[in-house]
Formats: structure tokens, sequence, C-alpha cells
């Protein structure tokens, strides 16, 4: 079975040195855009997700990071489509009372369990979310946490580049051990 993968960037995309513009180039990723970068709209997030989604068919794996991360887990539970699987990274904590007011909308946080595999990968630095409540948010949606140490957001300013480690986590989860 062939997987497509989609990265979806979090508030205001990624730039070049951030890891999902990087795998994309490198290995031919797509990215799902919707038109709210900036002041960040979940209905317009959820609906291009949606979209996406749709036209890549269930054999599609997901490459999520700090707010995308938050509009998967909304939208999971709004949808009767399903994906393959979804590398969560670095998922915000927007029920933190210093949580940015334009990206209010992605609260409160979806606490349900996720109907796919998932891994949420997080770091002992985020300034987004502490590493207790991301290991419990992935108990929360039902997934395989990972501690990436002291990387910060695990976005461009973190120095990942390609990051293989994360490419080899997506492709544990793309490809599980047999049984």
């Amino acid at each position: 079975m062939s997987l497509e993968v989609l990265t979806f960037p979090g508030w205001g995309s990624s730039d070049s040195e951030h890891w999902q513009t990087q795998w994309e180039q490198h290995y031919g990723y797509r990215r799902i855009v919707p038109g709210s970068w900036d002041e960040p709209d979940r209905a317009d997030w959820l609906h291009t997700l949606e979209c996406a989604v749709a036209a890549a068919g269930p054999n599609v794996v997901l490459a999520a990071h700090s707010l995308a991360c938050l509009a998967v887990a909304h939208w999971a539970g709004a949808t009767s489509l399903r994906v393959a699987g979804a590398l969560l990274v670095a998922p915000p904590d927007a029920d933190r009372p210093d949580f940015p007011a334009v990206l209010r909308g992605f609260g409160p946080m979806p606490r349900r369990r996720l109907p796919f595999p998932t891994m949420v990968v997080g770091s002992t630095t985020d300034e987004y979310i502490s590493l207790e409540r991301a290991r419990q948010l992935a108990q929360d949606w039902g997934s395989r946490f990972v501690n990436m140490g002291p990387h910060g957001h695990l976005n461009s300013a973190s120095g990942l580049g390609l990051w293989p480690e994360g490419h080899a986590l997506l492709q544990t989860l793309t490809n599980p051990a047999p049984s």
C-alpha cells in the first residue's frame, strides 16, 4: 500500500528552514494550505484539511506541527473521513491563559481519543506546552508519545534541518512492526 504524506504547518506556515518545508523539498510531500495563516480561522483550517484528505484518500498520513495538531484533533471529531495516521509535533496548549488571542478559536483543547494511529512528539523546552501536558494530551488522544529532549518548539528556531529523527518516527507510524 502506497501512502501519501501531507504536511500541515502551524500558525504563519513553515519557512524554508523548517523541517516540514525540507521534507516537502526532499521527499516530495505536499503541504496543506489554509487561507488564514496569519489570523487562523478554525473553520477554514478544518475545511481545508477535509478537502485535502478527501482528495488524497484514506492512504494519507498527516505530518502536523503546532497549531495544525489542534486542527487535526478537532477535525477528527467532526469528519467521517479517516487517514492512515498522523504525526503530531509540538501541539500548543490552547487552554493556557497566555495562549495568543488570535488563536483562541482553536480552544478548548480537544481531549477525545483520535480514531486513527497517532504519535505526539514533544520537547522538554517547548515554550508553548509543558512536557507533562504534552504527555497527558498524547494519552487523551490515544497517541504514542515521544520526548525529543531540549529542542524548543521543534520548529525552524530549533535548528532541526531535514530532521531525520522525526522522519524516522513518521516511518514507524506508517510502517508499524509486524505483530
